[in-house]
């Protein structure tokens, strides 16, 4: 079962009869507007510039201005690829006001990625974004204490995606905790990292699936610590986000995107 999750994942694209065990990634809450992550609210328009909506229905962050980073059950094989189209530069995709389309040229899965862990890509795009970009942490010091994760995915569980973007804060699990949960045993320890509350309420759902959970470092700025990767359910009680630890794969991520 553990295998069947992580293959659906939180992926925009998971059919209805999927819907009840696909993942959960970062979203904003559900409100009277529109919104984007479980339990969050809508971000308000340059609040975090790095965002990326990516054509396949999933997220994604600027690792520079031409790569962004998301997970790897979101794309295809390694190589050429001009079938996604990025969008950044706004929190309301159908605003046409500053809004920034860019296709893509290549595809970087990570390498001996199956389902489990490993869940991270690169995509590089035809041209720059000449936006803010996310710096990832490259050691554990940030893996603790509470994060934000924000996208355009469902706004309840087996909902649909979303015109803005929303966000919301989770806390961090505890491999510990994480894995007492049921359907949560098989957590890869050093790849993965988990955040939400017992209680539920608040969580990453369908089409979150790629986008970063991020907090602020020592110097206030913005760094990303994981990709929203699976989860049982959405804002379900003791179903937390399972997100990639990024920090693992830090260096190989930077050798990748020097490669592209």
């Amino acid at each position: 079962m553990k295998t069947l999750l992580k293959a659906l994942k939180r992926c925009a694209v998971a059919g209805a009869a999927a819907l009840a065990v696909v993942s959960l990634q970062p979203v904003s809450a559900a409100q009277a507007a529109p919104a984007p992550v479980v339990g969050g609210t809508r971000a308000a328009q340059g609040e975090f510039p790095f965002m990326v909506r990516l054509s396949m229905g999933c997220g994604g962050a600027l690792y520079t201005q031409q790569i962004v980073l998301t997970a790897a059950h979101c794309v295809g094989a390694t190589g050429n690829n001009t079938g996604i189209t990025a969008t950044a530069g706004v929190v309301d995709l159908q605003s046409t006001t500053g809004r920034i389309q860019v296709r893509s040229t290549k595809v970087y899965r990570a390498p001996g990625y199956s389902g489990d862990g490993k869940d991270w890509a690169l995509i590089k795009l035809a041209q720059p974004i000449n936006l803010p970009t996310l710096k990832i942490a490259t050691t554990t010091q940030y893996n603790t204490g509470t994060f934000t994760v924000a996208g355009w995915g469902a706004a309840r569980e087996g909902g649909a995606q979303q015109r803005y973007l929303l966000k919301a804060d989770v806390p961090f699990v505890s491999d510990a905790t994480c894995r007492s949960y049921s359907g949560y045993s098989g957590l890869i320890a050093g790849e993965e990292i988990c955040a939400g509350y017992a209680a539920g309420g608040v969580d990453t759902c369908q089409g979150d699936s790629g986008g970063p959970m991020f907090r602020r470092d020592a110097a206030g700025a913005w760094i990303q610590v994981g990709i929203t990767s699976w989860g049982i359910g959405c804002a379900r009680p003791n179903a937390p986000g399972v997100y990639t630890e990024v920090s693992t794969f830090a260096s190989a991520i930077a050798s990748a995107a020097a490669t592209l």
